[in-house]
């Protein structure tokens, strides 16, 4: 079983074959950046016409037994999720509809402060706020999980100690064997995985140790030593995997609408586009050179099925469905 815990692809035909190619078998897909809740609704609709267009390669998730059916079809199951809390605005009304309609999935930050909580880019993390501590419990109620993948560090311990259920982070490696800002240090990921959450292993290069000139040994080797650390059941794959999108997707995902300056956010005035993948994961077709590489490292037949998707399986089958 593969499961990709995130990606924001420029989504076509040649796209969902090449899953289908790479055995992936399910897929948590962002479907908004800085959309407000009509906006995201439309995209919605713009998934729902691609599941009428390729009912043959992807299916639309909403439990984890929705992967069983495309894995009995050969089919990829597409599950949603938001990188910011701005499809809620300022309601908590609006949570519990966009589980209804899909959402499986929320950040409360992509960088900056919001609502809920500090993202990493900011100055001050002043932790989980008012409004945070009570979408947190209404999330947990529904089935949305919390994604804490741009979160600041209190912000993220906070979140995971404030929810009674599991939260993730989706897309992200250690700050010990990458130092990069988005990166998550010890005592943030031991908060999340100590109460059942999961880290995501990211690919995306300003995450990677030596960015697009990382290699595959380097990424295996530094997800199994975390294995050791916080246990391989609490971990899987997360790629970011941003294929075939124009230099004007980044810049809009770091910008938005909050500012008129460029923020080159990872990158740089020198370099400000989507950095090149390493050569090892150019497209979905490249999930058996994970699977191979971790199996290099000694991570036994189980904990490398579990990262590859078990454990994602696991986590959506408890933690999508509506506290009883």
């Amino acid at each position: 079983m593969r499961i990709d815990g995130l990606q924001y692809a420029n989504w076509s035909e040649k796209i969902f074959r090449q899953l289908r190619e790479g055995g992936v078998d399910a897929i948590h897909v962002t479907i908004a950046y800085h959309e407000n809740f009509r906006e995201t609704v439309l995209n919605f609709e713009k998934w729902n016409r691609w599941f009428e267009q390729y009912p043959d390669l992807i299916m639309k998730g909403r439990w984890a037994s929705d992967i069983d059916t495309a894995r009995n079809t050969d089919r990829t199951a597409v599950f949603f999720g938001f990188q910011n809390p701005s499809p809620i605005e300022d309601d908590i009304g609006l949570v519990e509809i966009l589980h209804d309609l899909g959402a499986r999935f929320m950040q409360l930050t992509y960088n900056n402060q919001s609502l809920l909580a500090t993202g990493c880019y900011e100055t001050e993390d002043t932790g989980i706020t008012r409004m945070g501590k009570q979408v947190i419990k209404e999330m947990n109620r529904v089935g949305l999980v919390v994604d804490m993948s741009h979160s600041a560090d209190r912000s993220t311990i906070e979140a995971a100690e404030i929810s009674d259920r599991p939260i993730a982070i989706t897309h992200a490696n250690p700050h010990e064997w990458s130092p990069a800002l988005r990166n998550k240090r010890d005592d943030v990921i031991r908060a999340v995985t100590e109460k059942g959450g999961m880290l995501g292993f990211s690919v995306y290069p300003h995450h990677l140790k030596d960015k697009s000139d990382c290699t595959l040994e380097s990424f295996c080797e530094m997800i199994a030593r975390t294995a050791d650390k916080y246990g391989a059941e609490h971990l899987g794959i997360g790629t970011d995997l941003c294929q075939d999108q124009p230099d004007s997707v980044v810049e809009w995902m770091r910008v938005g609408r909050w500012t008129k300056e460029i923020d080159y956010g990872e990158g740089s005035a020198s370099a400000p586009g989507f950095p090149p993948m390493p050569g090892w994961f150019q497209d979905n077709r490249d999930f058996g050179n994970i699977e191979k590489g971790l199996r290099a490292t000694g991570l036994n037949d189980d904990e490398v099925a579990g990262i590859m998707g078990g454990n994602w399986y696991r986590f959506f089958a408890e933690n999508f469905v509506p506290q009883r």
